[in-house]
């Protein structure tokens, strides 16, 4: 028996990239219309931020945790739990950032949107849009079929980068308690791209390591 040592992240990939992505082109057959829908409830945290209202927060992450605990159970629990032995814990990992959020955002003094340097801001809007706008044509251009796409609050890397956006964007407190579970995510979802040689597997660990270290750097500046 070889050493653990000797083998890749090619030698661990339980599937080819053809099963993966005939999964997603399954998935999005099956579940047709709803990313329609999900489209526009993806974008509501951002229209409802710009309103500046209070009552708003309770909206942003309500609709935020309704997109990681579908893609908990509609994804990964239902779908990639047949070609993947830790997809449970990783709809599990979907389910705790899910309560998470709900927990900071209804507890008082938690997820409070707060001034956020623009360079911040900037970040954020971008990581926020790219995810909600880009994400899903990605695949398109680079030869994929559309019937693949991926959609936030459908698929885990838009709807994990879309949260990261958000939490830069508006400034919000709590970063170091919401963001862990999306960039461990990102970086998981990378190494499985890089193992089915896809020339995106930098795209969601790259981003999701920019939003870290953008609110690493802000923190060091206010204090």
């Amino acid at each position: 028996m070889s050493e653990w040592w000797t083998y890749s992240l090619q030698d661990l990939l339980m599937f080819s990239p053809q099963t993966y992505y005939r999964l997603f082109e399954l998935y999005n057959a099956d579940l047709w219309p709803a990313h329609l829908l999900a489209l526009v409830l993806g974008s509501s945290p951002l229209l409802l931020f710009f309103r500046h209202s209070d009552r708003a927060r309770p909206w942003i992450v309500a609709l935020l945790a309704s997109g990681w605990v579908s893609v908990a159970w509609l994804y990964f629990w239902t779908r990639y739990a047949s070609i993947h032995l830790a997809a449970g814990y990783f709809a599990l990992a979907f389910v705790i950032e899910s309560l998470l959020l709900l927990g900071m955002g209804w507890s008082h003094g938690s997820f409070i949107p707060a001034r956020a340097a623009r360079w911040r801001q900037r970040t954020g809007l971008g990581i926020f849009l790219f995810a909600l706008g880009l994400y899903p044509v990605l695949g398109m251009a680079l030869g994929r079929n559309w019937t693949q796409a991926e959609v936030i609050g459908l698929a885990p890397d838009p709807t994990a980068l879309a949260t990261l956006g958000i939490l830069l964007l508006t400034g919000t407190r709590p970063f170091w308690v919401l963001a862990p579970i999306p960039v461990l995510w990102c970086l998981i979802s990378g190494a499985t791209l890089w193992a089915m040689a896809s020339p995106d597997f930098f795209v969601a660990p790259g981003l999701a390591l920019l939003a870290a270290l953008i609110a690493i750097l802000d923190r060091t500046k206010q204090g």
